[in-house]
């Protein structure tokens, strides 16, 4: 049994741990808290560069939302891609990369990439799903606009060097995981030694015998109790020795352990403290199969090829379409704006219209060149009307290619809006045909009345687009008496885009050219062309021969492999695009 010397010390060492567990405990909570945020900047030494690169790695590095913050001289911009366009953007131009942070988490890592000194201007440039502008200064919450991953791109105007005063605030981890088990046990100790205090042990006060004792048996008694309770009084003070060290080397171990633990959540992993090894931009991987284009990106871009396309059509100045109008449709357009101007009864070409939009088809296939589709019906659409655009390289931006009503009554096959596969075109894999038998087999049903894809290839009854240009040729060389004319339809190389449909099938467009050639039958024999096709020929009459030329841009739905049902043309139109005497 411990004495009540030893008792009162031991309670009170006990008091004494607890309170100074319990303190750590509040202060792993108040004054020793982690910070709720780090702020790591870039080198001051950093190589100037064109451009910089922000790692996609970044933003979630730590957890939550980053900031950042740059400063810079005059405009810069900063904009957000996709890595993988990121990196095709910068191409080969000289850039640093912030790739991470230093291990205390002060500073940001910094690569640099040796490179061409100068690149065009990012702004602009479809590739971005946003942008910011700034002039001097720039504080930017770096939020990601839809899943996987995204990296940031800072310039001023590509040929001066991008802003390197750089700044990251990151969320900082403010968990204290021993701080409640602190508080607790220090508690429990307090508890432990005010009970020692209050307490008493338990027994009872030795009784006194009825007989008389000799002097001597009660010295001997005497003596023997005094050597038992020193034995007692011995074995206490060892006793309680013992406890008390072992509750000072149990909280001593506590408190140890809370300082490794407090520490641990405070400093990440080495692995986790920096992005790719590189800081190449071609580091950077891949966005899998994300579609090429956000709805945000699309509705963009439609805007401004409908802006352009309007322009030109408003002036007649092909010149205006340039920007954003490409291949077939910047051809047939030009063409179209020529014979106008002479020719006031031509038909002007559909507009161009962003709404109504009606869908969207976009590729997933992330190498270049990028094609999508957008199918809208607004003011001026008598019908729906397919919109091909393209995007040739990283630094171009997507160019209106083609436009395509479609047929009347037909249904546009069902397309996966997050994105589809798009197929080369003499890629068969799951289909009835490739893309190429297809429009071959188009361009052939249009040339022979007796073709053999009459059965494979079919239009709907309200749409005789196919019939129609039967008719048309069987007519002018029933009725040509002067001349012998002949007709062909043969598939444009590289036009053909295929994508894959829900069903397993695939649309495919490309661009048929569309010639009528016309000979006089007999010397001195004429041959009269339209007022539209004079303006390009030169004159209305030969006696010599002529050619004509339309660009027909076509839509045709390919089943899937194993399907009964024939092909079907989903939309077309042509446009003169020239016109020659031999």
């Amino acid at each position: 049994m411990i004495g009540i010397p030893l008792r009162f010390k031991t309670a009170v060492a006990l008091v004494l741990l607890g309170l100074l567990t319990l303190l750590a405990g509040i202060g792993q909570k108040t004054i020793w808290a982690p910070a709720e945020s780090v702020t790591a900047t870039a080198p001051a030494d950093s190589k100037a560069a064109p451009l910089t690169v922000i790692d996609h790695k970044l933003r979630t590095l730590e957890g939550g939302t980053v900031t950042i913050k740059v400063k810079g001289e005059g405009s810069f911009l900063l904009a957000a891609g996709r890595p993988d366009d990121v990196n095709a953007w910068v191409g080969k131009t000289a850039h640093n990369t912030v790739t991470g942070l230093s291990e205390d988490k002060n500073a940001l890592q910094v690569v640099r990439t040796d490179g061409e000194a100068k690149a065009p201007t990012p702004a602009g440039s479809d590739l971005w799903v946003s942008t910011e502008s700034a002039s001097g200064e720039l504080d930017y919450t770096w939020t990601a606009p839809a899943d996987g991953d995204w990296s940031l791109l800072l310039a001023s105007d590509g040929t001066k060097p991008a802003p390197s005063s750089i700044s990251m605030t990151f969320p900082n981890d403010t968990s204290t995981p021993w701080a409640v088990p602190l508080m607790v046990l220090g508690g429990l100790l307090m508890i432990a030694g005010a009970a020692l205090l209050v307490l008493k042990p338990k027994g009872g006060t030795p009784g006194q015998g009825g007989s008389l004792r000799s002097l001597g048996s009660q010295f001997a008694k005497r003596a023997r109790a005094k050597a038992t309770a020193r034995a007692s009084a011995k074995a206490g003070t060892g006793s309680g020795t013992r406890l008390g060290m072992l509750v000072a080397l149990s909280t001593a171990a506590v408190l140890a352990g809370t300082g490794a633990a407090a520490q641990a959540s405070q400093t990440p992993e080495p692995a986790a403290s920096s992005a790719a090894p590189s800081g190449s931009a071609s580091a950077a991987p891949a966005a899998g199969d994300s579609p090429v284009l956000l709805d945000a990106q699309f509705r963009r871009i439609l805007e401004q090829v409908a802006s352009a396309a309007d322009a030109g059509d408003a002036a007649k100045d092909a010149k205006k379409l340039t920007a954003r109008v490409a291949g077939t449709e910047l051809e047939v357009r030009t063409n179209n704006y020529k014979i106008r101007s002479r020719v006031a009864s031509y038909d002007a070409r559909m507009p161009v219209r962003p709404t109504k939009l009606l869908t969207t088809v976009v590729t997933s296939k992330r190498s270049w060149p990028r094609s999508v589709l957008a199918v809208t019906q607004g003011e001026g659409n008598v019908v729906p009307q397919l919109l091909t655009l393209v995007q040739s390289s990283p630094r171009e931006n997507y160019k209106l290619i083609g436009t395509t009503p479609l047929q009347p009554g037909t249904t546009f096959p069902s397309i996966e809006r997050g994105g589809t596969e798009t197929l080369a075109k003499d890629d068969k894999a799951g289909l009835l045909y490739s893309g190429e038998e297809a429009l071959a087999g188009l361009a052939d049903r249009l040339t022979k009345a007796n073709s053999t894809f009459k059965d494979k290839l079919v239009e709907g009854e309200s749409s005789p687009y196919i019939a129609d240009t039967l008719s048309y040729q069987a007519d002018v060389v029933k009725e040509g008496v002067n001349g012998k004319f002949s007709f062909s339809h043969k598939v444009v190389p590289g036009s053909t885009v295929v994508f894959r449909t829900a069903d397993g099938g695939a649309l495919v467009l490309g661009r048929l050219t569309f010639n009528f050639d016309g000979t006089p039958k007999s010397e001195g024999d004429k041959l009269s062309i339209g007022s539209d096709a004079a303006v390009l020929a030169g004159g209305k009459e030969t006696t010599t021969g002529m050619v004509l030329n339309f660009a027909e841009s076509m839509a045709v739905y390919v089943p899937p492999a194993g399907s009964k049902d024939p092909m079907k043309l989903v939309a077309a139109t042509r446009g003169l695009v020239g016109a020659s005497f031999k």
